[in-house]
């Protein structure tokens, strides 16, 4: 069986190859917006949202065609979330997985506007033809739920909260769950709804939701972990601006040790959801592998 890395590598050169193909119609006349679009979408990154929708449909047995659209949509949603977080007027960051953010490079309006048109083309993709009907429902549900107030959106008016002010443990769960969980969550229920699984007393289901809100958290706070002691080259973004910018992380609350060990306690919560399944063992993996990475 292939290391986790290693199946990211190979997932990831897929998934990019269909993002290639599904913003390559974006209209000619705008060639600005379209270089800033795919500047953006097409920058690399370990694509682990859209690898989870294929996961959890190849554990389910389901259409890894829709999977890997329903995966690049949801992508889509990522990497616009990504684009505005990076502006000036919210987290006004220079650097993105080691190059220059949108912004720096074609504008504060243009890369406005490619977020907008990530955003919107998500939507598009996930209600294209090559979705079954019956499911487009469901994924634009899944889809909107995870980006909207009650998850992304939301998530990131409490995180601006927390640079003026420290907030309560539980608020900064809840604000994770939203900001960064939503869309893993919403990743993992892809995957499943392209096996057909679309009611939430599935037990499939409920081992999805499960799975992704335990590694959804752990994520996030070896994420904080690292931004206190990881390498600028190694995450592509400059390290201690957390600390710098007084914003209430899982560090304001716990040392880098403690963290770990918390992050490691959810880690083998997300592995138990999945232990009932067979072909459970890539998911498995990449929660260890997310537990443990440098970058």
């Amino acid at each position: 069986m292939m290391t986790a890395e290693q199946m990211l590598i190979d997932d990831a050169a897929r998934i990019e190859a269909r993002l290639d193909f599904l913003t390559r119609h974006i209209d000619n006349d705008y060639p600005t917006l379209h270089e800033s679009i795919r500047y953006s979408l097409l920058s690399g990154g370990k694509r682990i949202r859209p690898f989870l929708a294929l996961a959890f449909c190849r554990m389910f047995d389901g259409d890894e065609a829709v999977a890997m659209d329903l995966g690049c949509a949801l992508e889509m949603i990522h990497t616009y979330s990504l684009i505005h977080d990076d502006l000036p007027c919210m987290d006004d960051d220079d650097l993105r997985r080691g190059k220059p953010t949108n912004h720096v490079v074609f504008g504060e309006a243009t890369a406005t506007l490619s977020g907008d048109a990530l955003l919107t083309e998500a939507f598009s993709v996930a209600s294209s033809d090559a979705i079954p009907n019956a499911l487009i429902p469901h994924a634009i549900r899944i889809l909107s739920k995870a980006a909207g107030a009650d998850g992304m959106i939301g998530g990131q008016m409490i995180d601006m909260r927390g640079e003026t002010e420290r907030l309560e443990f539980d608020t900064l769960l809840s604000m994770h769950a939203k900001k960064t969980g939503a869309l893993i969550r919403a990743a993992c229920l892809l995957g499943c709804l392209s096996a057909g699984i679309t009611s939430q007393d599935d037990i499939r289901y409920q081992a999805a939701v499960t799975y992704a809100d335990r590694i959804g958290l752990a994520f996030q706070v070896i994420d904080d972990r690292l931004d206190a002691i990881g390498d600028t080259d190694a995450i592509g973004k400059p390290v201690g601006s957390d600390a710098e910018s007084g914003k209430t992380t899982f560090l304001t609350f716990m040392n880098v040790d403690q963290a770990y060990d918390y992050a490691r306690d959810l880690t083998q919560l997300a592995v138990d959801a999945i232990a009932p399944f067979s072909n459970k063992e890539p998911l498995c993996a990449l929660a260890e592998y997310l537990l443990d990475r440098e970058k």
